[in-house]
């Protein structure tokens, strides 16, 4: 026959029950605990990355951001406020010179062109008018003063007559006095016609060639004109690949708003950027080294803007290598500028540790063990971290990141 347990038999088994898996728990998180703590304090040299303390020289560099751009590039701008009535081409289109590119609605300009044409006629005609109306002036001016001077010439010969006639008595001296008087009045006013003759003349020219001068002025204008009509036409003013076109249809655009860019994708520059408190280290001439991934390029700086925009100053590296097939417009680069040479100095491998000059806790190889020890670094480059003191020649540093592991000063190391 079964007997009821009695409750406190139950409690008691109850209880123990609690006890041993409490201990069990306990137990896996005194085990986890301490397995994460062994796991923390320990490291793989296969997950960290060590370089070697040397002696050798470092080519000082500033390091910028850069853009791949296209070595030549060319806007086309709108020569007169228009509206686009047909675009030809699209962006990513290779051209040739004088390929259309868009059309824009000429009628006025052509209007105003026509209208210039009938002027310069008109006024070619105006001056040919001119020409022979000064022309005949002249001429009769001229044939006046021959007339003149004939007249002249009888007048002095009958000076002479009366002189002869008042010699043998037949005249009077009133008689060869007023005719002595009226052949000097007329020499004086032959003379003043003379003169007359020669400053009209001068007039004429001087208004001729006033008139002439404005229609070569006009001219320079009609052909301006010309120069604009043809612009106006869009064509491409060289062969490349059209890399941005205006293509609303319809849409005005103003007198010299971009309507177009051409860029010659066979060869590429680098448009760089620094803040503008190191650009006192970024000189004309200044080799730099361009990173792409884990390719190099070596070029030289071939253009620093002189004033500081935001805090930026833009500089452009010319490539020894510009058809290098990593090169894509708008790829972004890393930019290194060589600013001075340090000789025969202590240095380790640049790495993700390295943010500039200054004291850095490095975690240093001993054994099997990585100790962590302070350490004074200067300049660099993108290979190399100068070593003013904390580091001896052959020491082994960790190059990689060790964020991770800011708060320990001691790690040991696995295989």
């Amino acid at each position: 026959m079964d007997r009821k347990i009695p409750k406190d038999v139950l409690l008691k088994e109850k209880r123990k029950r609690w006890i041993k898996y409490g201990t069990i728990i306990l137990s896996s998180i005194v085990l986890i605990a301490v397995i994460i703590s062994l796991l923390r304090d320990s490291i793989s040299l296969k997950n960290i990355q060590l370089s070697s303390v040397d002696k050798g020289t470092i080519e000082v560099t500033v390091s910028a951001s850069g853009k791949v751009m296209p070595a030549f590039e060319e806007t086309v701008i709108a020569p007169i406020e228009s509206r686009i009535m047909k675009v030809h081409k699209r962006a990513g289109d290779s051209v040739d010179v004088g390929t259309p590119l868009l059309q824009l609605d000429l009628q006025s300009i052509e209007t105003d062109y026509r209208k210039m044409l009938d002027e310069l006629q008109m006024r070619q005609y105006r001056i040919e008018q001119q020409r022979i109306k000064n022309s005949s002036t002249l001429s009769d001016m001229e044939m006046q003063l021959k007339v003149n001077d004939m007249q002249i010439d009888k007048m002095a010969v009958e000076v002479v007559n009366e002189k002869y006639l008042d010699s043998i008595g037949a005249g009077t001296t009133d008689k060869v006095r007023e005719v002595e008087i009226s052949y000097n009045v007329a020499k004086l006013e032959q003379e003043q016609a003379h003169k007359k003759f020669e400053n009209d003349r001068k007039v004429a020219d001087a208004e001729l060639r006033v008139q002439e001068l404005e229609l070569e002025i006009f001219r320079k204008t009609l052909a301006e004109t010309k120069r604009i009509l043809e612009d106006a036409q869009i064509r491409s003013p060289r062969k490349a690949i059209l890399t941005y076109i205006n293509n609303q249809v319809g849409a005005r655009v103003g007198q010299g708003t971009e309507v177009a860019i051409l860029s010659d994708l066979s060869q590429f520059r680098i448009d760089g950027e620094i803040a503008d408190s190191y650009g006192d280290r970024i000189s004309v001439g200044s080799k730099a080294v361009v990173r792409i991934g884990s390719d190099e390029l070596t070029g030289v700086v071939s253009n620093v803007t002189p004033l500081s925009k935001n805090g930026v100053i833009q500089f452009t590296v010319q490539l020894d290598d510009p058809d290098n097939q990593r090169l894509r417009s708008g790829l972004r680069t890393d930019v290194y500028v060589m600013n001075a040479v340090k000789e025969d100095v202590l240095r380790i491998d640049n790495g993700p540790y390295y943010s500039g000059q200054g004291t850095y806790e490095l975690f240093v190889l001993n054994g099997g063990t990585l100790e962590k020890r302070k350490v004074q670094l200067g300049e660099s480059n993108y290979q190399y971290v100068e070593v003013i003191s904390g580091l001896e020649p052959g020491d082994r540093v960790v190059v990689s990141d060790m964020s991770r592991y800011r708060d320990k000063n001691k790690l040991k190391v696995s295989q």
